[in-house]
C-alpha cells in the first residue's frame, strides 16, 4: 500500500482536520499534475482531464474539499479499472 494509499483510507474514516498539504500529497500519490495560480491550486489527472479539483491554499480546508478527493479517487480507480479491462 503506497503513503497515498494509506493517506485516503485515514481520510475515509475522519474528513477533518486536513490541510492543504495532505490533499497535495494525495493527489500528487494518485497521478494528478499540479497547476498553481495565486489563491488556489488545480489538479487534473493526465490520462483522464476531466478528473480535476480546486483547492485553496489556506493551512486548515473545509471537509467538502476532502470528500470531493475521496470521490475524485474512487471515480479514478473506476475508470482505469475500466481501461484495464477490471
Amino acid at each position: 500500500m503506497t503513503a497515498a494509499e494509506k493517506l485516503l483510507a485515514r481520510m475515509r474514516q475522519s474528513k477533518s482536520g486536513w490541510k492543504f498539504k495532505d490533499l497535495d500529497t494525495l493527489y500528487r500519490g494518485f497521478g494528478f499534475e499540479v497547476h498553481k495560480s495565486k489563491k488556489h491550486t488545480m489538479y487534473i489527472h493526465p490520462d483522464f482531464p476531466q478528473l480535476r479539483a480546486t483547492v485553496t491554499r489556506h493551512r486548515s480546508l473545509p471537509i467538502g474539499y476532502v470528500q470531493h478527493a475521496i470521490q475524485l479517487i474512487d471515480q479514478l480507480k473506476r475508470l482505469q479499472g475500466e481501461e484495464y479491462g477490471e
